[in-house]
């Protein structure tokens, strides 16, 4: 192990444990916010069983919205609110906040673009055998649009790890605020490519996992 990797071992650990607790709370609510929002603009827009305009279009802005802040400028704006929320604007915890919320308005556009890959006539066959909502969307549009989902869900987590480089800025720490202040800023370079390298390494294996979970539960 490089010498300089051994002097910062103790740090650089602490770093990639706050880098997972960021993105673990991130995917945890883009499964239970994200997933039934996106579920729910699919089954409310305009031709869909339970098209509802209103709660579209409600919904569809509020994403829209989220996902046109730069993500930095959405830290920032956050910070009363995460306050409130967590009794500090600084800290992991604070940082788990803006993550969060820019998690939930990602992933549940890609679940509705997932659910709008779904044949029309899974819908038409569903509600042929009398099928309720909630069978309806278990039992048929999770399952036709579960290789999807997956996908989805790992391009989602490759998009947390990167804005959690950001949150340095509100003292989220994380291995890119670590790379920044203890390889950029005291002018070592090497450090701060160890630290790409192991962005890189962990985004592979994300990606690598999600493509192959996709392509094992993918029955079409």
């Amino acid at each position: 192990m490089p010498e300089i990797l051994v002097q910062y071992e103790a740090e650089i650990w602490q770093s990639i444990g706050e880098t997972f607790i960021m993105v673990g709370v991130s995917i945890i609510a883009a499964i239970l916010v994200g997933l039934p929002v996106g579920t729910l603009l699919y089954l409310c827009r305009k031709g869909q069983l339970y098209e509802n305009h209103f709660i579209f279009s409600i919904l569809n802005l509020l994403v829209n919205v989220t996902r046109s802040f730069p993500f930095l400028l959405l830290v920032v704006f956050l910070l009363p609110f995460t306050r409130m929320v967590i009794g500090t604007a600084m800290g992991t915890a604070a940082a788990t906040v803006p993550l969060s919320i820019i998690a939930i308005a990602h992933y549940s556009r890609l679940v509705e673009q997932s659910l709008l890959d779904v044949p029309r006539g899974v819908m038409e066959a569903a509600v042929s055998m009398g099928a309720s909502v909630r069978e309806i969307i278990l039992k048929f549009l999770y399952v036709e649009a579960r290789s999807g989902l997956v996908l989805g869900l790992t391009t989602s987590i490759i998009s947390f790890i990167s804005y959690s480089t950001i949150m340095g800025v509100v003292g989220g720490g994380g291995i890119g605020d670590f790379a920044i202040r203890y390889g950029y800023q005291q002018f070592k370079d090497d450090l701060m490519m160890y630290m790409i390298i192991i962005m890189v390494i962990l985004v592979q294996l994300i990606q690598f996992t999600g493509t192959t979970v996709s392509r094992m539960i993918d029955k079409r």
